[in-house]
């Protein structure tokens, strides 16, 4: 379950992002921001931490070179009186004189220890301050190598550890020589430069506190900003969205002379323009509509009287004159035309006028194409032309209104008979459990592209001068598109020149779905082997 909130929370964070210049905006600044203030804050902290302590280790190579001369003077001063036997005694004055001149607030360990592989007797003994073990791994053999070596006589110094109260210091070891009755010895200073650490600490928390600020500093500007200046922006974003749904109201208010008051004025011109255009426009469409649809209605009165004179007239043909009989079959053909004519431009206008309904109930669509063969088998008889069906088997019910269902069917078979050139037509039937798919292929004349593309527009023709068997309007694909539409379906084509055509509709199987995809391959992949098959029977 968490695992799905966190792809929910990255989708939302993911539109979010592709959505908003404001949040992209403030992001990249500040990341980017970030990253500098991380670069220039690490290289101060390391830049002052290395000069704190390069500064506090000189500090203390003069308070132990101070040291050493205090204590080589004490022992050039006294030992010339004392024998060996006070010799003990006075190293360890003179540590104690040492001590008193390397004091530091954090407190000094010290050591002193005679230089080995020398001749003599090894008096006085090594010594070391409480707490600090005259062999102790603080002073490491590289730094006693580097005291013994006379080459350099300088002050040596070496970082390390000091445990402290079951916790670790930072420390630092340096050591010199001392020259005790012609007898060399190695004096080490131990200082705890805690106090170092803990300024270092305090810089780079107020480093960190600083940037911080900085960049929440930074991220509030930028937001005030970028808000200035996108906020007009996605205003205007949000405006021309209504403004296109039909909001034709709608308009950004204009404040100031700037460049955004500019954008405001230039884009409510256009929308100015825009809806007096597309109320112009409307206005005129309207006009036309009701033209159509008056002339249409005013048109069946007349109509219907020629049309009875005419049957009356078509019924007694046998008894005219062979010019007179040949008149009447064309005036009651004619007719019947211009009957299919004034209905279809009446649908049309209907559909211009958004005032269509539909009428859905659930129906076996394999059915509705056999009564669709069956209705037009006359027609491809006398063409010459093979109507077969191939429904393979599915989800064939669908929730559709069969009268459209059936016109569309009809003018999709009226065509590929037409253009068939007398080759087989094949329907096919194909669903799923989302969509039904019914394709009519003929192996016809087929269309170029640019025919393809215009193949919907009303009263357009692909070849004018081809003689049509089932005597059709122009307004047959046209309306079948729309039909389609309504039912929330596609009307597709493919075609070919020389290879003929496939129109393919797509339906969904419950109204109100949205189709995803179409259960046929537009053509069908396996149409040819079809065609194949018929022409050797």
């Amino acid at each position: 379950m968490r695992y799905v909130d966190w792809r929910a929370w990255a989708a939302r964070l993911a539109t979010l992002w592709r959505s908003s210049l404001q949040v992209r905006t403030v992001a990249i600044t500040v990341v980017l921001s970030a990253i500098a203030v991380f670069i220039i804050g690490g290289y101060m902290s390391v830049s002052v931490g290395t000069n704190l302590f390069d500064a506090r280790r000189a500090e203390l190579e003069a308070t132990s070179a101070n040291a050493t001369l205090t204590g080589q003077r004490f022992f050039d001063e006294s030992v010339e009186q004392l024998g060996t036997d006070d010799l003990d005694v006075l190293i360890y004055d003179a540590a104690r004189d040492i001590a008193a001149a390397a004091s530091t607030p954090t407190g000094t360990q010290y050591a002193i220890l005679r230089t080995p592989g020398q001749p003599g007797s090894p008096t006085p003994q090594d010594i070391a301050s409480r707490g600090l073990d005259a062999g102790t791994t603080l002073i490491s053999p590289e730094l006693r190598a580097a005291v013994q070596d006379e080459s350099e006589p300088r002050t040596h110094s070496q970082s390390v550890a000091l445990p402290v109260d079951g916790g670790v210091h930072p420390g630092l070891v340096v050591g010199t020589q001392l020259d005790i009755r012609g007898a060399q010895y190695e004096l080490y200073l131990v200082y705890d430069i805690v106090d170092a650490s803990d300024t270092l600490g305090f810089v780079q928390q107020t480093l960190v506190v600083g940037g911080l600020a900085l960049i929440v500093l930074i991220g509030a500007v930028t937001f005030t900003v970028v808000r200035l200046v996108v906020g007009p922006v996605q205003l205007a974003a949000e405006t021309s969205e209504r403004l296109a749904a039909g909001d034709l109201e709608v308009r950004i208010p204009e404040k100031g002379e700037d460049v955004i008051a500019t954008l405001a004025r230039s884009f409510n011109g256009m929308a100015d323009s825009l809806q007096s255009q597309i109320t112009r426009l409307a206005d005129l469409s309207q006009v036309q509509q009701r033209f159509v649809s008056d002339v249409s209605h005013e048109l069946r009165t007349p109509l219907t009287t020629i049309r009875l004179a005419g049957d009356v007239l078509y019924d007694q043909r046998d008894t005219f004159p062979p010019a007179t009989a040949r008149t009447a079959e064309l005036l009651h053909t004619q007719v019947e035309r211009f009957e299919l004519l004034l209905a279809d431009l009446l649908e049309m206008s209907r559909y211009d006028a958004g005032a269509v309904d539909m009428e859905t109930e659930p129906t076996n669509l394999v059915r509705l194409a056999e009564e669709a063969i069956e209705s037009v088998s006359a027609l491809a008889e006398q063409k010459g032309s093979d109507l077969r069906i191939v429904a393979p088997g599915g989800y064939f019910e669908a929730d559709v209104d069969a009268r459209r269902i059936r016109r569309i069917l009809g003018n999709l078979l009226g065509n590929a008979i037409d253009h068939g050139e007398g080759k087989p037509i094949v329907l096919w039937v194909d669903s799923d459990r989302e969509a039904v798919a019914i394709a009519v292929r003929d192996y016809g004349v087929g269309m170029t592209p640019a025919a393809v593309d215009r193949v919907f527009d009303r009263f357009w023709r692909a070849d004018p001068s081809r003689q049509r068997t089932t005597g059709g309007t122009g307004l047959g694909l046209a309306i079948s598109l729309e039909d389609a539409a309504l039912h929330g379906g596609w009307l597709e084509v493919w075609s070919s020149p020389g290879e003929g055509s496939c129109f393919r509709l797509t339906l969904p199987r419950r109204r109100g779905a949205v189709l995803t995809g179409s259960p046929l391959e537009l053509p069908p992949d396996d149409a040819p082997a079809l065609e194949v098959s018929r022409d050797e029977d």
